[in-house]
């Protein structure tokens, strides 16, 4: 592997949904696969509604990033896909408490998860540590 892509292990991290990685640091980015509202010591959905979901996708894409070298604070740019357009008040609720101060850029298609899902949350972020 070339020392400017690093995959990102951890045994802190859910298994993954599919054949991807959680995430992949490229140069001084880490690039994070969309991360659902899956309870990550059950791997079941957390919770029917939309608040619950969405809590535990930014809990996980807490996570990854904490495991990648990153943090909420060095994200540049999201993409939430959320299923119903109009949980955008709840979101936006939450956004704002995860990304508190100097938001990163946003993008919020409306899609088809599977499951029962009802959100996940991809983003591109700063890595505060070097590639190994």
């Amino acid at each position: 592997m070339s020392p400017l892509k690093q995959v990102i292990a951890s045994p802190d991290l859910p298994p993954s949904l599919g054949p991807y990685s959680h995430a992949v640091r490229a140069g001084d980015f880490i690039f994070l696969a969309g991360q659902p509202g899956l309870d990550p010591e059950s791997g079941k959905v957390a919770g029917g509604d939309f608040r619950s979901q969405a809590n535990q996708a930014f809990k996980n894409l807490a996570r990854v990033l904490k495991a990648s070298g990153s943090s909420m604070e060095q994200v540049v740019k999201t993409t939430v896909f959320v299923t119903d357009a109009s949980q955008f008040p709840i979101l936006n609720e939450l956004y704002s408490q995860y990304f508190s101060t100097n938001p990163p850029a946003r993008s919020t298609p409306i899609v088809q998860l599977p499951r029962g899902l009802l959100i996940s949350i991809e983003c591109i972020a700063i890595s505060t540590r070097s590639a190994a």
